[in-house]
């Protein structure tokens, strides 16, 4: 018998295979970054299709199987694709996804990450636009710190994006950007 995992996930990317399925890229606490097939999922009237948007978090079950992880359930928590509703703020939120997707190993438990990548899509749901920016460098900064490519100091906690943190990085942008630049060219990709 196959095991099920349940846990939370915040859902990074979608891709199409064949009519219906699609293979869900989800980042979770408990199991890391995940690809996952959803069966016909783009069928209408698929049951978890709404829970498998882009920027969805939902709880899931997980089954693996032989040919890798399966979707065995989902439900919405929170669509941040509809609460981020500028096009700019959605841009921001894609460009972050992809550098977690390009830098976060396959499956290794790290709640660091999940709570990184959900803290960051929250607070461009509640920050005002022209905070976006600052808040990206921001995660990228934590993100590469999380995976051992920047040793620096970094304003605040993890999952702090205020404004007053955010203050500090826009005095010291140049060299936030700096070591994002270094980090990124460390890791190789």
């Amino acid at each position: 018998m196959r095991s099920k995992y349940e846990t939370r996930a915040l859902v990074l990317a979608r891709t199409h295979v064949g009519e219906a399925n699609t293979f869900v890229t989800l980042l979770t606490p408990d199991l890391g970054l995940v690809q996952a097939q959803a069966q016909s999922l783009r069928k209408s009237g698929a049951k978890l299709a709404y829970s498998l948007t882009t920027l969805a978090e939902s709880d899931v079950v997980l089954v693996r199987g032989k040919d890798g992880w399966r979707l065995a359930g989902a439900v919405l928590e929170e669509n941040w694709f509809q609460k981020l509703q500028r096009p700019e703020t959605r841009a921001a939120a894609a460009r972050v996804s992809g550098l977690f997707l390009r830098l976060v190993a396959g499956e290794a438990q790290d709640v660091q990450l999940f709570i990184l990548a959900r803290a960051f899509i929250s607070s461009l749901a509640e920050l005002p636009a022209d905070m976006h920016e600052l808040a990206e460098i921001l995660v990228v900064l934590r993100l590469l710190a999380t995976l051992g490519l920047d040793s620096g100091d970094i304003p605040g906690d993890i999952q702090d994006f205020t404004p007053s943190v955010l203050s500090a990085v826009l005095d010291d942008r140049k060299t936030y950007i700096a070591r994002i630049n270094t980090g990124i060219s460390a890791s190789g990709l």
